[in-house]
């Protein structure tokens, strides 16, 4: 059954939203989407409609409706503007603005033509043009087709005119009205510009520069100064637009963890190159349960032309699904690339959906074979350059979140040099030492970011100090979990919940200690240019 990210008692948990961008879905007591809205930090846009006081009447009526909201994460805030865009248009919720007659995102649009025309399209239903797009942003789309136009002299007018126009003598078209341009030249110069807003500038640029060096070298220098200038107009186009090509085929990408036996999976339905819906899923872990689950899902629905796999499954199921559709389905497992972004940005979504952190924490328990759940988790690290200004980070996190007001930082005092080893063995001593000493509350777990020699050295001061506090070391290249008195690491499964949490958690340490030795060094600098004056 479909399964919503967050259930809302009149409020919000802040902790359950994420900081990412993308599109939060309210949904009212029958379940049906009421409104959709993008954000740039979904956390703190979503939070805004409970605290704040001064709403309009409408808006007052929408949260008073609110009983459940699902999210979608995204990558960035422009991907979230046009997953909003097509998720209102599909659902067309009550509370969002109606806008029947209103315009949709613009494409570039190259017409199949003996000269084909270069120009604006609102939709891409014909089958007698090449279609670039959406694009968010007016601005960049008029200036990418600006320069595609100055650059390769295509056509804009819908009809060729009997003579040259203002646009010839003006150098912005290569008027094949009156015959200046042959058609095989003018279809080089469409390819070129096709090329460019697929994205692929590099490649062409390099295609231009080696034809610039073959007309030079057969000394056709007219030829050779027109590339020049192509080139030249192609690298000042700096700031890629925002274009995505749209595809030929639909997708569904497909993508799973597993964690405290129970399957959790997401399906996100991609349509003409955007992303158009999402289905989440939860079920019990048993043998063969991808195939099963794909088999399932399928038998109701026509599967897409490609589904993208975080594995490869039974050459079966690729026959089975191509007798559903009635054509041949690919099974696609990227290993990188734009494919392999999607299949990530799924799991993140997983992560926002289903991952509550209750039970981040019943699965880290279970992987590190604890004896009690770990409630409260401190993680400590060391950061510094060349050997100076070495700091310590002590973050911790209680219950699956952060708990920022018990950060510790660490100006490591009794070590010179670069020795990794001491200075973790320093901070932790003195971390502990002081709990001891105002008789706190110890943490149920130890993270050490590092790994065998900083796990020992933590080791040793936490039995000299004759605490029992379970203790591992995670290694950032291979991610790899130490834990003490084991030679080899302990392998976690790197799509579990228990390594991701781990590594969260390291990552925040990281993130504080880099944020303090900055601090320091900025210090420094200061107090340099102050003695210096």
């Amino acid at each position: 059954m479909v399964h919503d990210s967050d259930t809302l008692s009149g409020m919000i948990d802040p902790a359950t939203l994420p900081d990412d961008p993308g599109c939060y879905l309210f949904s009212d007591e029958a379940g049906a989407i009421i409104y959709i809205g993008k954000a740039k930090n979904i956390r703190k846009r979503v939070t805004s409609y409970f605290q704040k006081t001064d709403h309009d009447p409408k808006t007052r009526n929408l949260i008073a409706r609110i009983v459940s909201v699902s999210i979608m994460v995204t990558n960035t805030e422009t991907e979230a503007l046009l997953l909003e865009n097509n998720l209102i248009k599909k659902h067309q919720p009550r509370y969002n603005i109606d806008l029947k007659d209103a315009k949709r995102f613009a494409y570039i649009e190259l017409t199949r033509e003996p000269f084909p025309r270069i120009g604006f399209a609102r939709r891409t239903s014909t089958a007698d043009a090449t279609y670039f797009g959406p694009f968010v942003s007016a601005a960049e789309r008029d200036a990418l087709l600006r320069v595609i136009k100055r650059v390769f002299r295509l056509r804009s007018c819908r009809k060729l005119p009997k003579r040259a126009c203002l646009r010839y003598h003006m150098k912005s078209c290569s008027a094949p009205c009156i015959g200046v341009i042959s058609e095989e030249d003018y279809h080089t110069q469409v390819e070129r510009a096709a090329t460019l807003l697929k994205g692929k500038g590099g490649e062409l640029l390099t295609s231009l520069r080696s034809e610039m060096a073959e007309y030079s070298a057969s000394q056709d220098y007219e030829r050779a100064i027109l590339l020049r200038n192509q080139i030249g107009a192609i690298e000042h186009l700096t700031e890629r637009q925002h274009v995505e090509r749209p595809k030929e085929t639909d997708q569904d990408v497909i993508a799973y963890t597993i964690a405290d036996d129970t399957v959790f999976l997401m399906v996100f339905s991609v349509e003409k190159g955007l992303l158009s819906g999402k289905q989440e899923y939860s079920f019990d872990n048993r043998e063969d349960f991808f195939e099963e689950f794909l088999v399932q899902y399928y038998a109701g629905r026509t599967p897409p032309a490609e589904l993208i796999l975080p594995h490869e499954v039974d050459e079966a199921l690729s026959g089975y699904l191509a007798e559903q559709k009635g054509r041949n389905v690919q099974v696609t497992v990227p290993k990188i690339g734009q494919k392999k972004k999607l299949l990530e940005l799924v799991e993140k979504n997983i992560g926002q959906a289903f991952l509550k952190n209750e039970l981040k924490v019943k699965d880290l328990q279970a992987a590190l074979d604890l004896p009690d759940p770990p409630e409260v988790i401190e993680c400590f690290d060391i950061s510094h350059l060349s050997g100076t200004s070495m700091v310590g980070s002590m973050v911790q996190f209680r219950n699956g979140v952060p708990d920022k007001k018990n950060y510790r930082r660490f100006k490591i005092r009794t070590i010179e040099g670069i020795d990794d080893f001491a200075s973790i063995a320093e901070i932790v001593k003195r971390r502990y030492h002081r709990l001891l000493e105002e008789n706190t509350d110890l943490p149920d777990l130890i993270i050490i970011d590092g790994g065998k020699g900083q796990l020992s050295a933590a080791r040793d001061v936490l039995q000299a100090l004759d605490l029992a506090i379970p203790i591992i070391a995670i290694a950032k290249r291979e991610e790899e979990v130490y834990v003490p008195g084991e030679m080899l690491p302990t392998k976690l499964d790197p799509k579990g919940m228990a390594l991701r949490y781990i590594q969260e958690i390291r990552d925040e340490a990281h993130r504080f200690a880099i944020a303090y030795h900055k601090l320091l060094r900025g210090k420094k600098m200061t107090e340099r240019k102050s003695r210096s004056q």
